[in-house]
C-alpha cells in the first residue's frame, strides 16, 4: 500500500488490456479511476467487480470529464471518437500505437510526416497529450516495475509538446515502478513506435537511448 493515497482521478477513454492494466497499477497506488468503452458502461461491470471499490465505469465523455488527467487507449481508427469538449485544459496520456492491419491505412504515417500521438494532439487541441505506455506489453505494466535505484530497472520513453505533461508522465511511470526517457516533442514520438527497436522490449535505460537512437523513419536513405 502506498503511503500516502492519492485525491486523484484518472479517467480512461478504452478500458482493454492496456487501459485495464494501468487503471490496475494506478488503483494499487491510491488513484480513483473511471473507466469506459465504446460499448457503454454495462459492459464493464465485471472489470468494476474486480477493480474495486475505487474503480467505477461511466461513458467516455463522463470518463473525461471526472478525470484530473486521462489516458487514451483506444484503435488508433477511433481516435476521433474521443471527446474533445472535456478533455479540454487536462493532460492526456495517448498510449495508441498505429497497426494498419487493423486501423486501414494512413497515408502520413505510411510516408512518415505524422506521428500517432500528434494526430491525436491535433484532434484535442485544447489538451496537452502525451505519448506513454504504447511500447510494453500490456501484462508487463503490472508486473516489471521495480523501485527507483534497482539495478537494470525497466525504462519506457514519454514525448511531448507540453512540460508538464512530460513531467507527470515521468512522475506516473516512475511510481509505477519504471524509468522515464524522454524523448521530446510528440514529432519525435515515431522512435518508439510499432517496428523500431526500442518497441515492446525490455530495455533499461541505457539500452532505451541506444535504440531510440537507432530508430529510422519510413523514408529516411542514411
Amino acid at each position: 500500500m502506498p503511503l500516502t493515497l492519492h485525491m486523484t482521478t484518472i479517467g480512461f477513454i478504452g478500458a482493454g488490456h492496456i487501459g485495464s492494466q494501468v487503471a490496475r497499477a494506478a488503483i494499487e497506488r491510491g488513484y480513483d479511476v473511471v473507466l469506459s468503452n465504446s460499448r457503454g458502461p454495462e459492459t464493464l461491470s465485471e472489470l468494476i467487480a474486480e477493480l474495486g471499490p475505487q474503480a467505477r465505469a461511466a461513458t467516455s465523455t463522463e470518463a473525461a470529464a471526472a478525470g484530473d488527467f486521462v489516458v487514451v487507449t483506444v484503435p488508433l481508427k477511433n481516435y476521433k471518437d474521443v471527446p474533445v469538449a472535456e478533455l479540454a485544459g487536462k493532460i492526456v496520456i495517448d498510449t495508441n500505437n498505429y497497426y494498419f492491419e487493423r486501423d486501414g491505412h494512413i497515408a502520413e504515417l505510411d510516408n512518415g510526416t505524422a506521428t500517432v500521438s500528434g494526430m491525436l494532439q491535433e484532434h484535442l487541441p485544447e489538451s496537452r497529450v502525451v505519448k506513454a505506455f504504447n511500447h510494453i506489453t500490456f501484462g508487463d505494466i503490472t508486473t516489471d516495475g521495480t523501485p527507483a535505484g534497482s539495478e537494470n530497472r525497466r525504462a519506457l520513453a514519454v514525448s511531448s509538446d507540453f512540460d508538464d505533461a512530460t513531467e507527470l508522465a515521468v512522475s506516473l511511470l516512475d511510481e509505477f515502478g519504471f524509468d522515464a526517457v524522454v524523448v521530446g516533442p510528440l514529432s519525435e514520438s515515431w522512435r518508439y513506435e510499432r517496428d523500431q527497436p526500442a518497441y515492446v522490449v525490455r530495455q533499461n535505460k541505457d539500452e532505451l537511448l541506444t535504440n531510440l537512437a537507432l530508430a529510422k523513419r519510413v523514408g529516411d536513405t542514411d
